[in-house]
């Protein structure tokens, strides 16, 4: 077996295409780099190996000096939401819970998207996750697929959780706050929120996530129950009560708006450190 080698810097290939997908690469560990602004008081976690990744697309690189910086990241007093309770008809056994969840999302017709869906897109990853990351809805590769942030958003995100040694496979669980592909990708309607956003809800009640990482403005103003803009929202520990458990919820930008706007990498990357750093502080 052939071993990857690292450069000069220390820094093997695999993570430096990550890194270059992100559109940070010269922000990570490289001689003269100006480090990524992270959360007060944190160490921030060496580079673990991972396997190549798949994105093959070159995407543009941010500068690390030029862009326009939103200032440190830093903790905030934590903003709570409306509790959510754990519907009382849920099995006891988590499995048997997760199984009949996943049941009665495949089988839903609560709302007018059934009648225009391939299939219903539960989620993908593992039930037992520390980290829960949450989307808007399907779109027509996702509903063809039955799985959430595939194509060229998924290989940005699957980069994304790399350079920070995560997977979709592993350590996270993706899911969307609406199941059916809404028609032509529109907003999901208020009506469709409220009969879908609650399999939401039950799902990370089972999963009990260390920390959520809420992708997109539709995802962030859904969970948050807010109407303020993505770019009041990220920088900041917002918190969700689940079953009387404070969950800590971190704001981003959706992978999609991130290829269309490349130079906002920069902001997305310093999203991820607080997300970290909020999963460290939770140890």
């Amino acid at each position: 077996m052939a071993t990857e080698r690292n450069g000069a810097d220390g820094m093997s290939t695999a993570r430096r295409a990550w890194l270059r997908e992100l559109g940070v690469e010269r922000l990570w560990n490289l001689p003269g780099a100006v480090a990524p602004a992270v959360a007060t008081g944190v160490e921030a976690e060496a580079p673990a190996a991972a396997p190549p990744s798949p994105v093959q697309e070159p995407v543009a690189t941010a500068p690390a000096v030029e862009l326009e910086r939103a200032g440190p990241v830093a903790l905030v007093q934590e903003i709570p939401v409306q509790e959510i309770p754990v519907p009382a008809a849920m099995p006891a056994d988590p499995e048997q819970a997760w199984a009949a969840l996943q049941d009665e999302v495949r089988d839903c017709m609560a709302c007018g998207l059934c009648k225009g869906r391939t299939q219903t897109v539960f989620g993908t990853g593992s039930p037992k996750a520390r980290w829960l990351l949450v989307g808007e809805a399907p779109g027509e590769q996702e509903d063809k697929q039955g799985a959430p942030f595939v194509g060229r958003s998924g290989k940005l995100l699957d980069s994304m959780l790399a350079s920070i040694a995560r997977s979709r496979q592993q350590d996270v669980f993706i899911a969307n706050v609406i199941k059916c592909r809404p028609p032509g990708n529109r907003d999901p309607l208020p009506e469709e929120v409220a009969r879908c956003s609650p399999y939401l809800m039950r799902q990370i009640s089972l999963i009990n996530p260390e920390m959520i990482l809420v992708l997109g403005r539709f995802a962030a103003q859904t969970l948050l129950e807010t109407d303020a803009r993505i770019g009041s929202l990220r920088g900041k520990v917002h918190s969700l009560s689940v079953a009387g458990k404070k969950v800590p919820v971190v704001v981003s930008y959706h992978p999609a708006y991130l290829l269309r706007s490349p130079a906002e990498k920069i902001k997305a990357w310093q999203d991820l450190q607080l997300a970290l750093s909020v999963g460290r502080a939770g140890n």
